[in-house]
């Protein structure tokens, strides 16, 4: 009967192992109570995953465990994972872990048909009810045929036991020598296990690396590709492979880079968070201080950094970073900024990844910055540099965690491309170069491309300083951008023009107020004349008029004195 889109598809039960990446790409860990077959070369990692699987269980999900060794006693298990932080002797004390060490020898073994694995079933059984057991791990399969050459009854009792261990509904792992040609010895464990993990440790360029991969996983879908993984102190790490979705959630919200005029030139506002910023440049242009200024801004903000130098200690950081007016000592004490320092070629390009992935992790961090990401190339080929820094990206993206890289270019036409190819991929992309002129070095900085951002065209000179990294508008002559001494010749020539126009000027404003204060004078002069003009023929009015009057006067007198005589005649 078909099945319709309506009914729920079974699934199929998992287990989880607690091993750090290993439960995301089986999609809940190994098959329960299933048999799991964990095969590989000697040295890549086969016991110490199956002993993770049990010591994980007992300790994070409450299944205690039974260890069936054929190698190794229980004492040497003990002193081999002690230096990851288990304590087998603590488990087994609380009855979480029973350790059963099984010892093969080939002359006791009788080949004559009656051999089988009964007495193995009955110890098995008997530790796994004496803890009541849920997982088991048998290390290695090999040992325990090594002293069989009849292949009938290797394969009859071999399909026996991982029944037998089945029909128990115990999730068992079992570890298996890689063979030539197949994956084990054998040749039968991989196809009677439901599941099948290969562990691979290759050497290339002298540079190690382990990988691992899903060969099957009977009725579940499962990643197939070839993981990377680490082994630290932590136990086992393995790095899931960035799948190509490109469905993720960003972010509005802008940050400033410590340096304002950059921030300037950004539109005023920053980069935004969770965006991946590529700084290129030659040696000495400054790349490192413009980090080491973006980590600081950040800390200063309260968020934590993880600074990845592939160059440089941490005490060289941030000692150089003192010299330019940078505190980090006191961001490295409160826990906000970690250092992680280490040649690209002390182990491959994957461990690296998976060494940043479980900082990030760990550290939670909202920056991180990968100085300089041009030595990556030196663990291996460019194409591998390449696909590791994009997968990267695409994790801390997906994490809203803002990453910066630098990048070493060479001069020339080159400079605005980088080998690893990731000038397209990148949000921002900032470029700090040498101007040669006047027989100086001077560093300019500009922006190629911010996406979503505002920014200036402009080139700005790029100043380090004991206050900091500053940046100036990029000073234009006849000879195009001026740096430097040149510039500051250019400056100091137009200065003078302009204190030459500002004397000339100020000389004649001076002649100016001379001639106003000499025609001034001439017109108070000329005032004071007319005023003694003025008084004088005031003066000689006044006399005339007297004199008009007076000669009134003396008229009417003598008018008067004529008409007094005529009448004393007539009388």
């Amino acid at each position: 009967m078909r099945r319709t889109s309506s009914q729920p598809h079974p699934t199929l039960p998992k287990a989880l192992t607690g091993i750090t990446g290993f439960d995301e790409i089986t999609g809940g860990g190994v098959p329960q109570g299933r048999p799991t077959l964990v095969c590989g070369d000697a040295g890549c990692g086969k016991s110490l995953f199956a002993m993770e699987f049990l010591v994980r269980g007992a300790t994070q999900f409450d299944e205690p465990g039974v260890l069936v060794t054929f190698e190794e006693s229980a004492d040497d298990i003990r002193k081999n994972v002690a230096s990851l932080g288990f304590n087998i002797d603590q488990l087994v004390k609380r009855k979480k872990l029973v350790i059963d060490h099984v010892v093969v020898r080939r002359e006791e073994i009788d080949e004559n048909g009656e051999y089988d694995l009964e007495g193995l079933f009955i110890r098995i059984a008997h530790a796994v009810s004496t803890v009541k057991a849920r997982r088991v791990v048998l290390d290695t399969l090999e040992t325990l045929f090594s002293g069989l050459s009849n292949e009938a009854i290797l394969r009859s009792e071999l399909q026996r036991l991982f029944h037998w261990l089945k029909s128990q509904g115990l999730t068992t792992v079992i570890t298996g020598e890689r063979g030539q040609g197949q994956l084990t010895r054998q040749g039968l464990e991989e196809y009677v296990s439901d599941c099948v993990v290969l562990l691979d440790h290759r050497v290339i360029g002298q540079i190690s690396t382990r990988r691992l991969r899903i060969v099957k996983y009977r009725g579940t879908v499962h990643g197939t590709n070839e993981y990377p993984f680490l082994i630290d102190e932590e136990g086992i790490s393995v790095l899931p492979i960035t799948g190509a979705s490109m469905d993720y959630s960003i972010s509005n919200e802008r940050f400033s880079t410590g340096v304002p005029e950059l921030d300037e030139m950004l539109g005023g506002k920053g980069l935004y968070r969770g965006c991946s910023t590529l700084l290129t440049g030659t040696a000495g242009t400054g790349k490192t201080s413009l980090s080491l200024h973006m980590a600081e801004a950040a800390c200063e903000r309260g968020e934590r950094v993880a600074y990845f130098s592939f160059e440089e200690s941490p005490q060289q950081l941030v000692r150089n970073a003192r010299t330019i007016g940078i505190n980090l000592q006191k961001h490295v004490d409160s826990g906000k900024l970690v250092f992680h320092s280490a040649r690209p070629t002390t182990s491959g390009l994957e461990l690296h990844l998976v060494r940043m992935h479980k900082i990030v992790q760990k550290l939670k961090p909202s920056m991180v910055i990968l100085d300089p990401i041009s030595n990556l190339s030196t663990a291996g080929s460019l194409e591998e540099s390449t696909a590791i820094l994009v997968r990267l990206m695409d994790y801390l993206r997906k994490s809203k965690i803002s990453c910066i890289f630098t990048s070493l270019v060479t001069g020339g036409n080159a400079m605005e491309a980088t080998d690893e190819g990731l000038s397209s991929m990148v949000d921002a992309w900032l470029l700090v170069r040498d101007v040669e002129s006047a027989g100086e070095r001077n560093r300019v900085l500009y922006v190629l491309k911010a996406r979503g951002m505002a920014h200036s065209n402009q080139l700005r000179e790029f100043h380090i300083t004991p206050k900091g990294v500053r940046l100036t508008p990029a000073y234009l002559g006849q000879g195009g951008v001026l740096t430097g001494s040149a510039r500051s010749a250019q400056e100091a020539r137009e200065a003078a023009e302009v204190q030459l126009a500002a004397d000339e000027l100020q000389r004649q404003q001076l002649a100016l107020e001379h001639r106003r204060s000499a025609i001034d004078s001439q017109i108070a002069t000329l005032r004071a004349t007319l005023a003694a003009e003025e008084q004088d023929f005031h003066r000689i009015a006044a006399v005339h008029e007297a004199k008009i009057k007076q000669a009134v006067a003396d008229r009417d007198a003598m008018i008067r004195g004529r008409s007094s005589n005529r009448s004393a005649k007539n009388s």
